[in-house]
């Protein structure tokens, strides 16, 4: 009996120690919360998509009040909602360089030569571990839209060549498509530059030819014909620099012999720009 006693004393002579500690950690070591926090959050879309670079809304709202970020950091709130924040915090709202997801692959069915059936499991991932799903291209488009299921804004949707089309209104730059592709042919590029390479073939002539009637042969024609130091030839395919401010047009894309390279159409970047 008396063991039983002594444990008891014991067991709640540790209870009030250990809550002696814990109110002594909260009344002098509580890292105080700015109270604008919570309305900055709720002024926030709420979509935790990743897409500002912080892990949710309620970790971009704390770098807000902290002075850390701008509220043109969030990639989904409108106009409206970003100048709302501005002005309960009273700062800038800061000029937001957008980028959106962009696929490196124009090679879909009518381009890439296709030398088995594949008839397993309806995912990119599974036909990438089982021999690349009879696409004779190991560095292409698989077309069984992961990227299209990972999406959570809708911005994906698969088009009868058996590849991701990106609706740019909707992209959040979240980055889902990015990590869900298992050959890395999704990245997130700004729109203020309309060059893309739309191909991932590191082979030359061709070698690359004979895989994807759309595949970068490099020829290296459209470094030639780009402003200095915009485009480059790395392992066989142009690489655009994109912090550069160079806008070359779409001259680089005139002499390409597949239209492995293009230029986004001026109406529709403008349009981008406008909403970002």
């Amino acid at each position: 009996m008396g063991d039983v006693l002594m444990a008891g004393a014991i067991m709640a002579g540790l209870g009030v120690l250990l809550g002696a500690m814990l109110a002594f950690a909260y009344r002098f070591l509580r890292v105080p919360e700015d109270p604008r926090t919570a309305r900055v959050e709720q002024l926030l879309p709420g979509t935790n998509c990743g897409g500002c670079g912080e892990p949710g809304c309620r970790a971009f709202a704390e770098a807000l009040t902290a002075g850390a970020r701008q509220p043109s950091g969030c990639t989904v709130a409108g106009p409206e909602a970003v100048a709302a924040i501005a002005a309960f915090l009273g700062v800038d709202a800061g000029a937001l360089d957008r980028k959106v997801a962009r696929l490196h692959c124009a090679g879909g069915k009518a381009q890439a030569v296709q030398i088995a059936a594949y008839d397993g499991f309806e995912s990119c991932r599974g036909a990438h571990v089982t021999g690349g799903g009879g696409k004779g291209c190991s560095w292409g488009c698989l077309g069984l839209a992961d990227c299209q299921r990972v999406c959570d804004f809708g911005a994906i949707t698969m088009n009868d060549n058996g590849l991701p089309v990106v609706d740019v209104d909707k992209c959040t730059a979240c980055g889902d498509c990015v990590v869900a592709c298992p050959r890395d042919l999704f990245e997130l590029l700004p729109l203020r530059q309309p060059l893309l390479v739309q191909c991932r073939v590191p082979l030359a002539g061709e070698a690359a030819r004979q895989l994807c009637t759309a595949a970068c042969d490099a020829c290296g024609r459209c470094v030639q014909d780009a402003p200095e130091g915009l485009l480059r030839m790395v392992d066989n395919l142009p690489v655009v620099d994109y912090a550069s401010a160079v806008d070359a047009g779409p001259a680089p894309t005139f002499r390409c012999p597949t239209g492995a390279i293009q230029f986004v159409a001026k109406a529709q970047f403008a349009k981008q720009e406008v909403r970002a």
